[in-house]
């Protein structure tokens, strides 16, 4: 029987169901060949899978006939001739079912992320085994996911269930790509405002006309306080780090909160050592460790929605106290009305910034007229 009949038969009289199932689907067919168990395995590549199927029927001797013998709709991608137990792919090969170039597995294995099954100890070559795919597309699924390399380690370094930490591990990943998808939603809402202003022949600016700023007097007010040099990429962790050593303290002392957590800022800019800021709950009670804080009359603006509005709410209150004739007094604080881990959205978060002022001069004038 000749090559092209035998395969012909061997695919309409053994395999019609799996071939009427890949015929109609976009797919790579690998012909694994092994000579000592006189078997043919069938390694379907789909779009999201592999169906790995094993016919052990005797075969003609195997040899480059049998290359041209496949004359399918579905296209024969390559064949290997395997003579021991284990199915072993170069990293060629192994590449090309991955789709994870040569020089990308090379990194993977420098890391630690995954290791060649075998390394031929005379010329260097690394083999893959088939069990391993699996490994791979797992670790291609996790980087579409946003996961990184160093995170995808961890997980298959974990000594606990690997269900369990992929589940911890992905509803962790979802919870971050939620807040980025909200992000982008507002950017995407801010575009839309900007570029109906510019239709109606405003500036793109002309969103800092809608942010109110008021004068206030704000009386003095009793803080439970840890001031500290906090570097720019700190800041988040800074904030729960801070504000948890706060309530546990005042849950000690027994102190009631006056009011919102807040937050000053003593500096004007960073200095390589960080930000100079002061993390403070208002309390109700004096007590040690307690002090007083005397704002006095300030510029208020209230902030609802992202706290990427902040930097031109400051734009804005520093050009009115100019505008009007006054000058910062105080630091800067802000009082984050709602908890950032208590509200869904962004646009739920409400935040009053206030700016310590007094008129430009006024200590000058006085000295003069007490003369």
């Amino acid at each position: 029987m000749d090559y092209v009949h035998w395969m012909a038969e061997l695919f309409t009289s053994i395999l019609p169901s799996i071939f009427l199932l890949v015929a109609k689907m976009t797919c790579v067919v690998i012909l694994i060949y092994q000579r000592s168990r006189k078997s043919i395995f069938f390694l379907f590549q789909l779009p999201d899978f592999y169906l790995f199927y094993c016919v052990k029927i005797p075969l003609p001797t195997f040899g480059q006939g049998i290359k041209s013998a496949v004359d399918f709709p579905l296209r024969v991608k390559f064949i290997l001739s395997l003579e021991g137990g284990a199915y072993m792919l170069t990293i060629g090969e192994f590449s090309n079912i991955c789709k994870v170039s040569a020089k990308t597995l090379r990194y993977y294995a420098e890391i630690g992320l995954i290791l060649p099954d075998e390394i031929n100890p005379e010329n260097g070559y690394r083999y893959y085994s088939i069990n391993q795919l699996e490994k791979v597309l797992l670790i291609n699924r996790l980087k579409a996911y946003c996961f990184t390399l160093e995170e995808i380690k961890s997980i298959f370094e974990s000594e606990e269930l690997m269900d369990e930490v992929l589940f911890a591990a992905l509803d962790k990943k979802k919870k971050e790509i939620a807040v980025k998808v909200q992000k982008f939603e507002d950017t995407l809402h801010q575009i839309d405002n900007d570029m109906s202003n510019l239709r109606k022949g405003k500036s793109i600016m002309s969103y800092m006309e809608e942010i109110d700023v008021q004068l206030v007097e704000i009386p003095m007010m009793y803080l439970l306080s840890i001031r500290k040099n906090v570097l720019e990429h700190e800041f988040s962790e800074e904030y729960g780090t801070c504000f948890g050593k706060l309530f546990r303290k005042m849950d000690e002392k027994k102190l009631t909160a006056a009011a919102p957590p807040m937050v000053l800022f003593h500096s004007d800019e960073y200095s390589p050592f960080g930000l100079d800021t002061e993390f403070a709950i208002p309390i109700k009670e004096y007590a040690t460790g307690t002090r007083d804080f005397c704002p006095g009359l300030c510029l208020k603006t209230v902030v609802q929605g992202s706290y990427s509005q902040l930097p031109s709410v400051y734009a804005k209150q520093i050009g009115w106290a100019k505008r009007e004739g006054y000058e910062n007094s105080n630091a800067l604080y802000e009082v984050y009305v709602t908890n950032p881990a208590e509200v869904s959205q962004e646009k739920e978060l409400v935040t009053e910034v206030y700016y310590p002022v007094k008129k430009r001069g006024s200590k000058e004038r006085i000295d003069r007229e007490t003369l």
